[in-house]
């Protein structure tokens, strides 16, 4: 299985083979604990539930607790499926590092970007806006967006301000420049989305081996 749930730490830079400064984005990525694994059998697909950072019992309702307490572990903070081939040796206990990742090229990485609140059309769709001059009187607006007495009405999909960010985001075949087993990180090329401290997954890239 080629899947774990981490933990952005932040962004650095590292020396390549060549002594070229390679910009990565360290990912704490793992340990995570197999709470519960699904077959074809009986769930109609093959995946095993992984979770990741211990969370204290108090804060969970009596269901979740539950689940955990049947699969014997500890209560986690995140949980997420991962599918699987169907003979996969991964069981309810078993703990999955970044290990998984040490003979992985490239990586596609899934997380929430970074919320950027109301905005305008300027900044969320980067429009030109109106004329500063000859009689303009507006700026940082959308000009006009309806149709006259026929439709008479606004199209759907409309690029309007409103609430921008905050949306899963899925970044695709970012190389691994490191993994290092001892520390559970996972050194990546360039950006992932999200603040520091933002939950992502980490996936096998689909596109590129």
């Amino acid at each position: 299985m080629k899947g774990l749930i981490g933990k952005k730490l932040g962004m650095t830079s590292v020396y390549d083979e060549n002594g070229t400064a390679v910009p990565v984005t360290v990912i704490e990525a793992g340990p995570c604990v197999v709470v519960q694994r699904k077959d074809n059998e009986k769930d109609g697909y093959s995946a095993v539930q992984l979770g990741f950072e211990n969370q204290k019992e108090q804060r969970l309702n009596k269901p979740a607790l539950g689940h955990f307490k049947k699969a014997g572990v500890d209560a986690k903070r995140i949980l997420k499926e991962f599918r699987v081939e169907g003979t996969a040796e991964l069981n309810v206990g078993d703990v999955v590092d970044a290990n998984a990742f040490a003979e992985v090229n490239y990586v596609d990485i899934i997380a929430a970007g970074k919320g950027r609140g109301f905005q305008g059309v300027v900044k969320r769709y980067d429009f030109g806006g109106g004329r500063a001059s000859h009689g303009g009187g507006w700026v940082r607006r959308t000009g006009s967006i309806g149709m006259c007495e026929h439709p008479a009405r606004v199209f759907k999909n409309k690029k309007m301000p409103g609430q921008m960010g905050a949306k899963r985001v899925t970044t695709q075949n970012l190389k691994v420049i490191q993994v290092r087993p001892g520390e559970n990180l996972i050194l990546v090329k360039g950006s992932v989305p999200g603040a520091n401290g933002d939950i992502v997954t980490i996936k096998e890239a689909l596109k590129k081996k």
